[in-house]
């Protein structure tokens, strides 16, 4: 059977992303915490090419998403978890050890779910929290810890299991796939945009937490909030 050239170019990106997860497991594994943050970061980026180059391509394949769930729940699940659980979670016995694996189990689940409601779901909106979102927000969260020895180690445990309990709710997440933008809104966008690249420069583990943060919280306010209304509108 022949196959063509243009399939493997998403594919090699999604091995890259699921070969990135195993190295940052790998260094969580040695005491290299910073080193196993950065491998999640490319995991990150390898993640974003591969289904975009498919889209690019035409050559989105029943292959290419089972081999990219796979990947993800190594990158963005096994991977955090267990710079989660190295760096923080193994001072704190089976507590530590059931945090991180529930977060891969939500991050399972995740996955699994979006995999058979993706055509049923508005494109504009992610139904729960995406994995590679959590992912980064756990693992910069973790680097937060560790780079100025905050002490907030039981929180960032409950944080993590916060995260996998929203990766598997109903809150909606703004998926960005589809912006409409009219010339004033274009500029204003690229400020915003110029701005928060600034700030990743000159911070950006920081940065990055906050924005994510923000982000992964959003959804649950949002849900919150609208939860509310429907209460008042039925008084």
């Amino acid at each position: 059977m022949k196959v063509k050239f243009a399939y493997l170019i998403p594919n090699f990106f999604t091995a890259l992303s699921v070969f990135f997860g195993v190295m940052s497991i790998i260094a969580s594994s040695q005491g290299k915490y910073e080193k196993a943050f950065v491998y999640i970061m490319f995991s990150l980026i390898a993640d974003g090419l591969d289904g975009r180059l498919a889209r690019l391509t035409n050559t989105t394949s029943k292959f290419g998403v089972e081999f990219d769930s796979l990947a993800d729940i190594v990158a963005f699940g096994v991977a955090p978890a267990m710079l989660l659980f190295f760096a923080i979670g193994e001072h704190y016995g089976r507590f530590g050890a059931l945090v991180s694996g529930l977060y891969v189990v939500f991050g399972a689940i995740r996955l699994a779910r979006f995999n058979v409601t993706t055509n049923e779901n508005d494109p504009g909106y992610f139904i729960g929290l995406p994995i590679p979102t959590a992912a980064v927000v756990l693992a910069s969260w973790v680097m937060l810890d560790v780079s100025y020895n905050s002490g907030f180690d039981v929180f960032i445990l409950i944080g993590a299991l916060l995260l996998g309990l929203i990766m598997v709710s109903n809150f909606r997440y703004p998926s960005f796939k589809k912006i409409d933008l009219n010339k004033n809104v274009a500029l204003k966008v690229l400020i915003i945009i110029i701005i928060i690249a600034s700030f990743i420069y000159l911070y950006p583990v920081e940065a990055l937490s906050a924005l994510l943060t923000a982000y992964a919280f959003y959804g649950v306010f949002r849900g919150i909030k609208g939860y509310m209304k429907v209460i008042k509108s039925k008084r």
